[in-house]
């Protein structure tokens, strides 16, 4: 009983198979719709960005130009690549700035901190995380800046003028604890390293991205890989026959995303 006329079927998406996911289920929120026609979005730079901003820019007719190669700040290698204390590259001779749509057209270049004092409500931000409780809904960002960073000024239009904000994450980035303890613990004055900054907003993982997108459940269900597939989930879909098989299609359409390299 209850259970008539719904199926499950599971899928393995890669890390770079969820990136392309979590961009594609941008063109359905009816919010990010408006404001990329009629007011300004704002995407910072960051991987998982980087697929938000190459499907927002190719539905308005702009995204020939942009390139997710240096669309980042700071960023996680393995330990043998070049990076300073906060995650930053050597090299950043190639960082793009972040994108910024306003009124439909990209105004290259800009940053968020170029445009932030003048955003409002209506308007939108998206912005990458490095850590995500899904129990909780609580989403956080590593901070290796000495005022913030991105996060500062995002806020400031967040909390001060309402503007909306979207936080793209795979569930790669999933942790066990409460974030608000972890920053108090991370933040305190004997703690050392990045610290961290948890985010109020609209969370956006691979889970969100298939509900939107299909209109069926999608539930974490298993985790790993290897030979190019460590950190991949297995996501459960629950829904009618018609809702499964769009998920099918959908997954089908990046289930072979390439691996990000920078």
């Amino acid at each position: 009983m209850g259970n008539e006329g719904i199926f499950i079927k599971q899928f393995l998406l890669t890390p770079a198979a969820g990136k392309r996911l979590i961009g594609r289920s941008f063109l359905r929120f009816a919010s990010i719709r408006k404001a990329l026609a009629e007011r300004t979005v704002v995407i910072i730079a960051g991987t998982t960005n980087g697929y938000v901003a190459e499907e927002l820019l190719g539905s308005i007719g702009q995204g020939a130009d942009f390139s997710r190669k240096r669309f980042f700040r700071g960023v996680t290698l393995p330990p043998a690549y070049p990076v300073t204390e906060s995650g930053r590259l050597s090299d950043e001779t190639d960082f793009p700035g972040d994108v910024v749509i306003n009124g439909g057209k990209w105004e290259k270049g800009l940053t968020v901190f170029d445009v932030a004092d003048d955003l409002k409500q209506g308007d939108v931000i998206v912005k990458g995380v490095n850590a995500l409780n899904i129990d909780k809904k609580q989403a956080a960002v590593y901070i290796g800046d000495l005022k913030a960073g991105t996060s500062n000024v995002l806020m400031q239009a967040v909390l001060g003028r309402r503007v909306e904000l979207y936080l793209t994450a795979n569930l790669e980035k999933r942790i066990s604890g409460d974030l608000h303890y972890l920053a108090r613990k991370l933040n305190a004055g004997n703690a050392s390293g990045p610290r961290l900054f948890p985010l109020a907003g609209n969370i956006v993982t691979e889970l969100e991205a298939i509900e939107i997108i299909t209109g069926a459940k999608a539930e974490l269900v298993a985790g790993g890989g290897v030979s190019g597939a460590e950190g991949s989930c297995w996501i459960a879909v629950s829904g009618s026959e018609k809702q499964i098989k769009t998920a099918e299609n959908v997954i089908n359409s990046v289930r072979e995303e390439e691996n990000f390299f920078v």
